[in-house]
């Protein structure tokens, strides 16, 4: 049976939500997260798409990962399962190295200059062997979208 792997990721944000998720609710968003190490291609009719006005429960479009924003190193077929406007999304993805991917992110607004965004995901991989190395791919990237984000949002220090 295929092991089902999970990873968290929280940043608290000096930026209000809807101010963040007017960003993270768009394709450029997402390339602004992952650059400079992917890029997710987007087809012409797609990339003006804000997640809130996608469908959801029905395949969106199938997006290249581009390994330094050339190089092909999977192919995701994105699909959402639950949107709460400025809030956040469910998505229910696969790709061809994950058979089934789950992503959720919610933006929390914490007054009116802050925010807290989460991700919680959730994947079987297709090869089983490959689970380990994703898991530490998957929470490199992921570490690496927070810290852009709080690069661009600006971050509170919960430790204060």
């Amino acid at each position: 049976m295929a092991r089902t792997y999970s990873l968290a990721f929280t940043s608290e944000l000096a930026t209000g939500a809807a101010e963040v998720w007017d960003v993270v609710g768009t394709m450029p968003g997402v390339n602004a997260e992952l650059a400079p190490w992917l890029h997710m291609s987007t087809p012409p009719r797609a990339a003006g798409l804000r997640i809130e006005d996608a469908r959801t429960s029905e395949p969106l479009f199938s997006s290249w990962l581009l390994l330094g924003g050339w190089l092909p190193v999977d192919r995701h077929h994105l699909q959402l399962a639950e949107i709460a406007r400025g809030r956040g999304f469910v998505e229910q993805s696969t790709s061809w190295s994950q058979r089934r991917w789950e992503h959720r992110r919610t933006v929390e607004p914490r007054g009116d200059a802050a925010c807290t965004v989460s991700d919680r995901l959730t994947f079987v991989p297709r090869v089983a062997p490959a689970g380990p190395l994703l898991v530490r791919v998957v929470g490199a990237l992921f570490r690496h979208r927070h810290r852009r984000l709080r690069a661009r949002f600006g971050a509170i220090d919960t430790a204060a």
